[in-house]
């Protein structure tokens, strides 16, 4: 799997604390692991987020993604609280 990051995410990151900032490393790579493991609450998204997924970084952290041919890709789009990434 290919993991990319959007600027977005990367300005996301900036403004994240150091304890969140762990999370969200533990959970990447988790995630590079394993997409599917249910820590990582993995679920399609609604609305005007239609075509993107989501994954749980702890607490009410969120990380927003795209996957491309059966996560042969990923292109991580938004991190921070649930209201940040679905504003």
């Amino acid at each position: 799997m290919r993991v990319d990051f959007h600027k977005d995410f990367r300005k996301g990151l900036e403004k994240l604390i150091p304890n969140q900032l762990k999370r969200v490393d533990r959970v990447l790579e988790l995630f590079e692991q394993d997409p599917h493991d249910p820590l990582l609450s993995n679920h399609a998204l609604k609305g005007k987020l239609q075509g993107y997924r989501s994954v749980a970084a702890g607490g009410d952290s969120r990380l927003v993604f795209k996957e491309e041919n059966d996560y042969q890709r990923v292109i991580f789009i938004r991190v921070g609280t649930h209201t940040q990434v679905y504003e």
